[in-house]
């Protein structure tokens, strides 16, 4: 089966099949957690869909034969409220990163690799959108171990390492009891500062 990693921009319908919640009435997290919890439940998905109609959007969007199957949250970190102000994930630096916070993959289309192709697709949107450097949080996992799907939202550092990021600091938060690191991927090389310019 073929697999297609699109941004969100223009896909709303697609984000709710992934994402939204099915049930009337029903309450859940829109992929709001970290953007802005103080949106009520009943208003997260018009809050949605207006990110979804504008550059660079909200995530991306994993297709398995046309067919919405998961879902990356991918966005500049100054955009998560919960980032900017979190006492567990601190700043590394005065860069403005991009940010991974997230990965659902929907029923019946795990364990075929899909955060793979979807962290691919985050990093390529990042940089397609000029970010020069990108961060997630993955959970640190023990060798042979397996993680529950609410545990393993964030990612696990093997994930990350495995498409070219790198420790780049510890944190305070957990999942799943479980250690967070911050991990780093550059997309463009930190310029040098110009002699010539002093």
């Amino acid at each position: 089966m073929g697999t297609t990693i699109r941004p969100a921009v223009g896909r709303f319908d697609d984000f709710y099949e992934v994402i939204g919640v099915k049930k009337p009435g029903g309450l859940g997290c829109w992929c709001m957690s970290y953007r802005d919890s103080r949106v009520s439940g009943p208003d997260r998905p018009a809050f949605m869909e207006e990110l979804c109609r504008t550059e660079p959007g909200p995530g991306v969007i994993a297709f398995v034969d046309d067919t919405p199957a998961g879902w990356c949250s991918v966005a500049p970190r100054s955009t998560y409220r919960r980032l900017m102000n979190s006492r567990t994930i601190p700043f590394l630096d005065d860069r403005d990163p991009w940010s991974v916070v997230c990965f659902v993959v929907r029923a019946g289309f795990r364990r075929r690799g899909l955060m793979h192709d979807l962290l691919d697709g985050a990093v390529a949107h990042a940089a397609a959108h000029g970010a020069a450097v990108l961060e997630g949080y993955p959970m640190e996992l023990e060798d042979g171990k397996r993680v529950d799907v609410i545990s393993g939202y964030v990612g696990t550092t093997e994930l990350f390492a495995g498409h070219g990021f790198e420790v780049a600091g510890p944190t305070t938060a957990h999942s799943g009891h479980r250690p967070r690191w911050i991990m780093r991927r550059e997309l463009t090389e930190p310029q040098e500062p110009d002699a010539s310019a002093e």
